[in-house]
């Protein structure tokens, strides 16, 4: 029930790749080799995924380019570089399927992330929208899963509860409290996103159906791209920053994911990811001197804490229920 917001394959095949990761008759240190190339790769798929964020600040905080602009070039060069390497990688699962993958209605919650995502880092920064994000995507994916009849077990909503709790105290009014107005588009941006993976929890060819969501968008991307140009005139370290987000933080982030998700439990898969706000958050510090506060370090100290729990309640309860 509980997810986070890089999108995981379906159990069969996350216990498929981990079998046949695990099978026997390797010699120990080929085995090792390839536990450490997982650990090395999953590192820099979470790196990327923060990366989104303090890019975002970088290119959006002292108005290098507009978050229409910045939305759009994310978007077109994601849709590029996905559209090259899949086609290079993965020309089997095209066979007699149309050549763009994907849904609209994938496409139009990725679309609905973007722009609220590029939208409300104008106004807060990389910490408090990663964190504000990550939990967003938690609710959505939580509401879901009781609307859908996943009653959640009492130490999950003691989890639930902490982080939900930790969410309103960093939103909770005082001198160094996020714009409202900020956090608000960020919320969208999680719900939209947790909407997007639900959309493709089922998808047979992730890979494939990220790339067809991405080139779905591309068309809109170059309208926001006229429409942020027009707006105001982008600088050349504003384009930068977008071109890196959508090529390299979300595009080889993206492929680099589906890579090792094979690798990786269900549980495993999850936890990682609960890095990306705290990477956010000293991104956010280091590379573009943001305030470091109590409120933001107690908060994500809540939020974690809290997700974490009721991550791993819902598996022992999966478990105990002898579900696959």
């Amino acid at each position: 029930m509980i997810a986070t917001p890089l999108c995981r394959l379906d159990d069969s095949k996350q216990q498929l790749g981990a079998h046949m990761f695990a099978r026997g008759g390797e010699p120990l240190p080929t085995r090792k080799m390839a536990a450490l190339r997982i650990a090395i790769l999953t590192s820099i798929t979470m790196l990327a995924v923060a990366a989104n964020s303090v890019l975002a600040r970088l290119a959006l905080s002292d108005g290098d380019i507009d978050p229409l602009a910045y939305t759009g070039i994310r978007l077109a060069s994601g849709a590029l570089i996905l559209a090259i390497i899949f086609r290079l990688r993965s020309r089997k699962e095209l066979l007699g399927k149309s050549w763009i993958a994907g849904t609209w209605s994938g496409a139009f919650s990725l679309l609905l992330y973007a722009i609220t995502f590029s939208t409300a880092y104008v106004m807060i920064g990389a910490g408090p929208g990663a964190l504000i994000l990550f939990a967003s995507v938690q609710i959505a994916m939580i509401a879901w899963a009781i609307i859908k009849g996943d009653w959640p077990a009492p130490l999950e909503w003691i989890g639930i509860g902490i982080a939900f709790g930790s969410l309103v105290y960093l939103l909770s009014p005082g001198l160094v409290a996020p714009s409202l107005m900020g956090a608000l588009l960020m919320a969208v941006a999680g719900v939209a996103w947790g909407a997007y993976c639900l959309i493709g929890r089922a998808s047979r060819f992730p890979l494939a159906d990220t790339a067809g969501n991405f080139i779905r968008c591309a068309p809109i991307g170059f309208v926001l791209i006229g429409l942020g140009t027009a707006l105001s005139h982008p600088s050349v370290k504003g384009i930068a920053y977008a071109l890196a987000s959508g090529a390299l933080a979300s595009a080889l982030g993206y492929i680099i994911w589906y890579s090792v998700l094979p690798s990786l439990s269900r549980t495993r898969a999850a936890l990682v990811q609960l890095t990306v706000p705290p990477l956010a958050a000293m991104g956010g510090v280091f590379l573009i001197g943001e305030m470091l506060t109590w409120r933001l370090l107690i908060a994500t100290a809540g939020v974690i804490g809290g997700v974490a729990v009721a991550l791993i309640a819902s598996e022992r309860r999966v478990h105990n229920n002898g579900k696959p």
